[in-house]
């Protein structure tokens, strides 16, 4: 594509906005959100888009449905703006919990927010470990769902790996805790998990050897933590060597940090800056994927295969 590259970021992570446009040498340009007495948004894209190949970063994290406002606004300033091409960068897609029908009459908001995106004028989304690879089927225009996979493996290669093995909390995620193992050249095993509610889950067994050794949990995202708590509970009747905890998604919610770190067998929590992270603690790790979204938006406006950068 041979338009000029134009990046606006959303209020929602600004660090990482920076730090994206710092590694593709683009500027980032500037965007005036106003409120109205009303309470309602406006957003003002103070750089030209017409003809232009225009990202807009937004993660939809807390406050989710502000930022979401906030992007689709910025979408529809853009399109009306004549954009040659418009494509949303969430490095965070909160609604994709939202994904099936569990209960009567209940909404499924990963297709409904899927919707209104390309209604407000997205042309293509550029998204990073959705909590459930169907999401990607509910967005109508194409979709290139990374994830950090490549990131975290390279921070655990520093380590004696001759006794570990990666733990899945739930059989849902085993596919990508498999292949993050093969990255490490590890085996795998995994949660058998029930959920009753967003608070409350129980974990039966563990699938897989887990005795003295050195356990990574990985998950996609930790909120409130409760599934993860709940596997340290029943992993600890296994006496695994030492545990770490790594997801892609660091949302900490509801002091969720601080009950894992209080935890004197977890040696380490690993996640990236796909959100923001607030929160200092000794045994937090933090992985940019910065480069690797800006290498992403790099290929996509050339042209170029974007999977690539993710095999194995």
């Amino acid at each position: 594509m041979n338009a000029e590259i134009v990046i606006f970021g959303g209020s929602a992570h600004p660090e990482l906005v920076n730090e994206i446009c710092s590694h593709l040498s683009v500027p980032r340009s500037p965007v005036r959100t106003t409120r109205f007495a009303n309470d309602c948004l406006q957003v003002q894209l103070q750089a030209n888009c017409r003809e232009r190949d225009v990202y807009l970063i937004q993660p939809l994290v807390p406050p989710v449905q502000e930022n979401l406002v906030e992007l689709l606004l910025m979408a529809d300033a853009a399109r009306g703006a004549s954009a040659a091409r418009v494509t949303a960068v969430m490095s965070h897609y909160a609604y994709a919990r939202s994904d099936k029908k569990d209960a009567p009459r209940i909404s499924i908001g990963g297709r409904l927010v899927a919707d209104l995106l390309v209604t407000a004028g997205v042309n293509r989304v550029l998204t990073l470990t959705l909590h459930s690879a169907e999401v990607h089927g509910f967005f109508s225009v194409p979709v290139d769902h990374l994830h950090a996979l490549r990131e975290l493996a390279a921070h655990f290669r520093r380590l004696d790996l001759s006794n570990s093995v990666v733990l899945s909390p739930d059989l849902g995620y085993a596919k990508s805790a498999a292949a993050f193992a093969r990255r490490l050249g590890v085996p795998v095993a995994a949660g058998a998990k029930e959920r009753f509610s967003d608070n409350k889950v129980s974990i039966s067994s563990i699938i897989g050897d887990v005795a003295d050794q050195d356990v990574i949990i990985l998950d996609d995202e930790i909120a409130r933590g409760t599934t993860v708590l709940e596997l340290l509970s029943v992993l600890r009747r296994h006496e695994p060597r030492s545990i770490r905890v790594v997801c892609t998604h660091g949302l900490f919610a509801d002091g969720a940090l601080e009950k894992l770190a209080a935890a004197e067998d977890v040696a380490e929590i690993v996640c990236t800056n796909s959100v923001p992270i607030p929160f200092k603690h000794p045994k937090l790790t933090v992985l940019s994927v910065a480069p690797a979204l800006a290498e992403a938006i790099r290929r996509t406006h050339d042209g170029q295969s974007v999977s690539v950068l993710f095999e194995q």
